[in-house]
């Protein structure tokens, strides 16, 4: 199998992109490098890198060449950092999966899986969350992620291809590196291993769905391996924690933290999140594996090798 990861040098699509090639699969890689890191790309000849914007057509059509399934990972990511650039987010994850999905029909790709967000929901009328709840997102990130799952379904059944839109929940794991716009795990980690205070937005009581990434990376591959599949299906742990909660369990991983100051909460964060993920457990036989306890070890482990070999 041929695949395409656009934003294979980032968090998730790398971790993507070496599960592919332990698999025997050759990878093109597309990425800007704009968040992803050059150090991500796999030393492997079976991995074509190709540094391009996913909004420019001609290098999307050109990636294409010879791929059997797409793995869309490529975005601008996060609901502050849509806020502060709305028209950029919009951009690249309404045109650019535009771009995405014509050159893939073009080229004759029977499979296509988009990364998609919880963010499309926004505020939360029911727990757990499944995939039938109303979609009103809060954040203009929310918002383009639901339109381009919109525009990757129609693609779908105008075009006769398999696409999937995973919803992720909030992705955890090696690679995640520090980002102020990011997930609030590798925020704390990194805050924490250069001892700076950190920052609870509102009132620590909300929660959230903490999914590591070697899950997210099994849900990708079995969702193209399903023959037959589409839709749109939730991906998270389905369990909940509180950030008051994740405190203490990172300051049990950490040994220690640093003080932990309250600051109002801000706009466009949900309250609450947790994943109903009984339809992708139906679909393609998702099951997470890797529980926040474990999940946390593993990143920390990361996070100080990563943090050293910045220090040095």
């Amino acid at each position: 199998m041929k695949a395409l990861v656009t934003g294979g040098a980032g968090f998730i699509g790398s971790n993507l992109a070496l599960a592919l090639l332990e698999r025997g699969a050759s990878v093109v890689i597309l990425d800007d490098l704009s968040s992803g890191c050059a150090s991500n790309l796999p030393a492997s000849t079976r991995a074509e890198f190709i540094h391009a914007d996913i909004r420019d057509s001609r290098r999307v059509r050109d990636a294409m060449e010879g791929v059997s399934c797409v793995f869309h990972l490529a975005a601008s990511v996060g609901n502050k950092r849509s806020i502060d650039h709305p028209v950029r987010d919009a951009e690249i994850n309404v045109l650019g999966t535009l771009h995405v999905l014509e050159a893939a029909h073009a080229a004759g790709v029977r499979k296509i899986v988009v990364s998609s967000s919880a963010a499309v929901f926004g505020e939360l009328k029911t727990l757990p969350i499944r995939e039938d709840h109303p979609v009103e997102p809060d954040s203009p990130y929310g918002a383009s992620k639901l339109c381009a799952e919109k525009e990757t379904l129609a693609f779908g059944k105008l075009h006769g291809m398999e696409t999937v839109c995973l919803r992720y929940f909030n992705v955890y794991g090696p690679r995640q590196r520090f980002d102020a716009y990011g997930n609030v795990i590798p925020i704390f980690v990194f805050q924490s291993l250069r001892e700076e205070p950190l920052t609870i937005f509102g009132d620590g009581e909300q929660t959230r769905d903490f999914v590591h990434v070697g899950d997210v990376v099994q849900a990708n591959l079995k969702a193209a391996d399903a023959p037959g599949v589409r839709g749109a299906f939730n991906i998270g742990s389905g369990t909940r924690i509180s950030i008051n909660g994740l405190v203490d369990r990172l300051r049990t991983t950490m040994d220690a933290l640093p003080p932990v100051r309250y600051a109002p909460a801000r706009a466009g964060d949900v309250r609450d999140s947790l994943a109903d993920i009984a339809a992708a457990r139906t679909a393609f036989g998702f099951q997470p594996r890797i529980g926040l306890t474990a999940g946390l070890a593993d990143y920390v482990a990361w996070a100080r090798r990563e943090d050293f070999a910045l220090a040095h």
